[in-house]
């Protein structure tokens, strides 16, 4: 009896091993149906991303002028630069785009433009992000920032600055 019951702990520690190895990796916002949202949240975190983007380019090109640039400075500002880029990039993708931007048939012409408009600026919005990280070129935050603003504005257009959740 005492053997039959290690058997089960083992097996037990080996399912759950393997879960853990094979389960996928979470995101930054849950894809079930939880309904809990922060729009506003997000909107903020998009622009405090844009902001370090923006300061990790002007670092960048601070160190690089210098006559002897911290190489090590210089790889961590742009390493910064890259992860701001990518969960700005996530943001759109698996909060907006997947969970708060739906779909519109075509048959409703004012809704689907209006979810053309939504899903066109977000994905410049995602354009730009890739460019940000090939680039310390500013005009890509000030096209972020501008991006993020009509976004903003056509995403609340109607409903007082609250999204149904």
């Amino acid at each position: 009896m005492r053997i039959l019951t290690n058997r089960k702990i083992i097996f037990f520690l080996l399912a759950a091993a393997t879960a853990a190895v094979i389960t996928p990796i979470v995101y930054s916002h849950c894809q079930i149906p939880c309904g809990i949202y922060n729009d506003p949240m997000r909107f903020d975190m998009i622009a405090e991303h844009i902001t370090t983007i923006e300061k990790s380019m002007n670092m960048i090109n601070q160190i690089s002028a210098e006559s002897k640039p911290n190489m090590n400075q210089l790889v961590r500002w742009i390493d910064n630069k890259d992860a701001h880029a990518d969960e700005l990039s996530e943001i759109i993708t698996y909060y907006f785009m997947a969970q708060r931007i739906e779909p519109s048939e075509k048959t409703d012409a004012q809704a689907y433009e209006k979810y053309l408009t939504k899903l066109t600026l977000l994905h410049k919005m995602l354009v730009s992000s890739m460019k940000a990280k090939q680039t310390i070129d500013l005009t890509i935050t000030r096209q972020l920032t501008e991006l993020l603003a009509d976004f903003k504005k056509a995403y609340y257009e109607g409903s007082e600055q609250k999204h149904e959740h």
